[in-house]
């Protein structure tokens, strides 16, 4: 057996009102790829960043001991000097700054404080060949693409001389092939003998990089499971405390009228505004219909919801949106609100929530006439309405006048559902509405959008995970390069029939 590189013992963590960490106990060979799984708010990331010197010694109780010697890290500078390398799940990089200038910043190459440029641009360029970045390292991080990105930032963590690389979420907000991509270099890097530490919510890519996997639950370690005995039923299990025979709630659609539908839908690049976006799109939605939108990165899937919620995203937009047969015009996100459409974004914490505020305010942002009166808002009411969808969607948090930047990813994502949900829709565009959500979670929110459909609203989900369209949705739209390629049954549909229509053959 390996030696052991890493020991957590007994790591508790406390924030107001909440254990975040009780007692958790991780050890981590030498040279392996191990993977912590967990719900939302299980405490993966906060042990992570106990680890790595976010929370400095002090702020926890237990010990950490890496490569034979207790470590108590005041900062992140610390961990790093020994070693320790965190890629957190929302990039650290800037975006008007070099390749280059990215990876080396707070660690220049120079000289009695002047920069030496051709051993920064030299060392770059060994850096991107080790993990496969095809780029100059005088591009701009803004025009490179999320898995490049990614590439960039295990590029500045092997700057660092790692020895321990910690990755949460990584594969995230990655298409397919990039998350491919990915989980071939942490295996070329694991022959090389580096150790990688995975947070993950995708488990069929967990169960293929892994050699342990531990499981933590509500704050606790509940197992580490090894080599041929992984296997995400185990895992599941692990998680949410019980059996999950069936990913998705099983679901008998009773189908009305149409409700929804464009016409003739065109839209053009908002800067480059030749080049067109959205081309002749017709699209409907039947009452009590989950409509699904699939197709690879690039294809125009959230353009064409962006564009339709109020022509937040686009220019030269045409063609018609009409509502129980009524065309409607909607010119601003206003409109769009009170023609009773909702839009779930994809970057929730760029487009969904007020990080600084709380999931009070939050909550009620899209709502405002629903909590207020004469133009003067009740709090009381606005307290009550996040009161009942924090039980109702079960967010963790000991308040719901806690600031929602403290909150999990997946709890996040709640908050922003909540948000439409209080607007009562009739239509909603559901945008990778499970990103970064654990299966649990996951199957709370597949039940709350099958509720919503029983009622006879318009569903539209748009996702890059195929099982999830192919498990959740009565039809399936398919795009490939701004066109609709395909309209598929769910009787009918197979990943294999998916991908040839999202390829565009």
């Amino acid at each position: 057996m390996s030696s052991i590189l890493l020991e957590m013992k007994g790591i508790t963590k406390e924030f107001p009102g909440v254990k975040a960490l009780d007692h958790v106990n991780l050890k981590v060979r030498q040279g392996e790829i191990h993977s912590l799984c967990g719900e939302n708010g299980a405490g993966k990331s906060t042990l992570m960043k106990v680890l790595s010197g976010v929370y400095p010694d002090g702020q926890y109780q237990g010990d950490i001991i890496f490569n034979g010697s207790v470590c108590q890290f005041k900062n992140t500078k610390q961990s790093e000097e020994v070693g320790i390398v965190i890629i957190h799940q929302e990039l650290a990089l800037i975006p008007y700054l070099s390749i280059a200038e990215n990876i080396f910043l707070g660690n220049e190459q120079s000289k009695n404080g002047v920069i030496n440029w051709n051993q920064t641009f030299q060392e770059t360029q060994k850096l991107l060949n080790t993990v496969g970045l095809i780029e100059s390292p005088e591009t701009l991080l803004t025009t490179l693409g999320v898995g490049k990105q990614q590439l960039v930032e295990i590029a500045k963590a092997i700057s660092k001389k790692v020895r321990l690389l910690i990755l949460d979420e990584p594969t995230a907000a990655l298409n397919e092939d990039d998350s491919k991509n990915l989980l071939k270099l942490l295996l070329e890097f694991k022959k090389q003998g580096m150790t990688s530490i995975i947070i993950s919510h995708k488990l069929n890519e967990v169960t293929a990089v892994s050699d342990a996997v531990t499981v933590i639950r509500d704050g606790r370690t509940i197992e580490t499971i090894y080599g041929e005995n992984i296997n995400e039923e185990r895992i599941i299990k692990g998680m949410v405390g019980r059996d999950m025979s069936d990913r998705y709630p099983q679901r008998q659609a009773d189908l009305g009228e149409i409700i929804f539908e464009v016409k003739d839908w065109n839209a053009y690049h908002p800067i480059h505004k030749e080049r067109k976006i959205l081309d002749n799109i017709n699209f409907h939605i039947k009452k009590g219909e989950i409509v699904g939108i699939a197709g690879l990165m690039g294809a125009g899937r959230t353009e064409f919801a962006m564009s339709l919620f109020g022509k937040s995203y686009g220019s030269k937009i045409s063609g018609q949106i009409l509502k129980n047969g009524q065309e409607l015009k909607i010119n601003n996100v206003t409109d769009a609100i009170e023609s009773g459409l909702a839009y779930v974004s994809e970057d929730r914490k760029g487009n969904g929530l007020l990080l600084e505020e709380t999931i009070v305010k939050n909550i009620s942002l899209a709502s405002l006439d629903k909590v207020s009166k004469n133009g003067v808002i009740n709090e009381f009411k606005e307290s009550e309405a996040a009161k009942n969808f924090k039980q109702r969607m079960r967010i963790k948090t000991p308040s719901v006048f806690q600031k929602v930047g403290n909150l999990s990813g997946g709890n996040q994502q709640k908050v922003v559902l909540s948000k439409w949900m209080l607007s009562e829709p009739d239509i909603l565009f559901l945008d990778e509405p499970t990103r970064g959500i654990d299966v649990g979670a996951k199957y709370e929110i597949y039940s709350i959008i099958q509720e919503l459909a029983q009622q006879g609203k318009g569903v539209c989900l748009i996702s890059s995970d195929l099982p999830e369209v192919l498990g959740m949705c009565d039809r399936i739209y398919t795009m490939f390069e701004g066109k609709l390629t395909g309209q598929v049954l769910r009787k009918d549909a197979t990943q294999e029939v998916m991908m040839e229509y999202m390829t565009g053959a």
